[in-house]
């Protein structure tokens, strides 16, 4: 199998959370997509994925699976076994509810405050992702403001829960964890009184699936050539 991606970026990174949990890193070969470099929105790769995004997961017969909700369940059912998606009704439910509000609710807004707020991934990328317009950065700081009303959301769950969706570690858990880290590189800071979401990020920082990846920051250094 190949993954298509870029060590060390938010939804990559997640990826490399979930093999690690499952321990099939071994199975996969990484191809690196030059981000910076806009080979994502070129016709080659979007010939493969037409929404242009990392990661991309290509099986052994051909089949290109795309998202990182989808691969994730991919990967956590090839063993019978499904550990992060849940295994009763009430499960899949919970961690699936969770993991769309934590796209919605945290990740999304960290991304828009990021591309349109900050330089983003520079000049080659801001064509595609960050059109210039009168009110580019005030809506991208919106979007930052949005994202720290996520951080407050799931303070707020997690003062009343072991994990995002329940008593288990779970898909949830690493789409916020992969959103706090892309948002402190990017320059949004959980608020201080968010104590149970910074214990709980600590907490999570130190299972093995996680502080053990493949790339130990999120974020890799060419994001600080664009002063993040």
């Amino acid at each position: 199998m190949k993954i298509y991606d870029r060590s060390g970026f938010p939804n990559p990174s997640r990826i490399r959370v979930v093999l690690a949990e499952k321990g099939l890193e071994t199975q996969i070969e990484f191809v690196t997509v030059d981000l910076i470099g806009a080979e994502h929105k070129q016709a080659p790769f979007l010939a493969m994925n037409p929404s242009g995004k990392i990661p991309l997961l290509e099986l052994d017969d051909g089949t290109l699976i795309s998202e990182s909700t989808a691969i994730t369940e991919y990967f956590d059912n090839l063993d019978g076994n499904p550990t992060l998606t849940g295994k009763t009704p009430r499960e899949k439910a919970m961690i699936h509810m969770m993991q769309k509000r934590a796209e919605t609710e945290l990740m999304d807004g960290v991304d828009g405050y990021f591309h349109y707020a900050t330089a983003g991934l520079g000049p080659l990328m801001q064509p595609y992702v960050s059109p210039e317009w009168a009110g580019r950065k005030e809506w991208g700081e919106r979007q930052g403001a949005r994202a720290v009303r996520g951080m407050k959301y799931f303070d707020g769950v997690l003062k009343s829960r072991t994990f995002v969706a329940g008593d288990t570690f779970s898909m949830a858990d690493i789409t916020v964890f992969a959103s706090l880290n892309f948002a402190e590189a990017a320059g949004l800071a959980i608020p201080e009184e968010c104590t149970a979401l910074v214990a709980w990020r600590s907490k999570v920082a130190e299972l093995p699936s996680v502080k053990n990846r493949s790339g130990q920051a999120f974020l890799p250094e060419d994001l600080k050539r664009f002063g993040l």
